[in-house]
């Protein structure tokens, strides 16, 4: 993916042990059998999730899905983040007090 669509400073994780993406919050899904293209879903399986992590490794901006269509267009998200870094957008939800 890093390849296609041109990041060669992007890291892309893939192959998650369930136990670690279930620590992330991705939703755990069993197969149905084949998808609607002919694949064979493997027995368990998780959900997608786009995190985007600053580098003090805390996380900037994510999207955990429950379904495996609709997922954030990485085009959309270049165009965001040009607009962040820019006019140095802050995360949004990083409110920890009471309410």
């Amino acid at each position: 993916m890093a390849d296609k669509i041109g990041a060669e400073h992007l890291r892309i994780g893939y192959g998650l042990p369930l136990s670690t993406a279930r620590q992330w919050g991705l939703y755990i899904s069993a197969s149905r059998g084949k998808t609607s293209i002919g694949i064979e879903e493997p027995e368990l399986f998780s959900e997608p999730g786009v995190f985007l992590i600053r580098p003090d490794q805390t996380v900037y901006w994510l999207s955990v899905q429950s379904m495996p269509f609709a997922r954030p267009l990485f085009a959309e998200m270049v165009q965001a983040l040009d607009f962040v870094i820019k006019n140095d957008y802050p995360a949004r939800g990083e409110y920890t007090g009471e309410v």
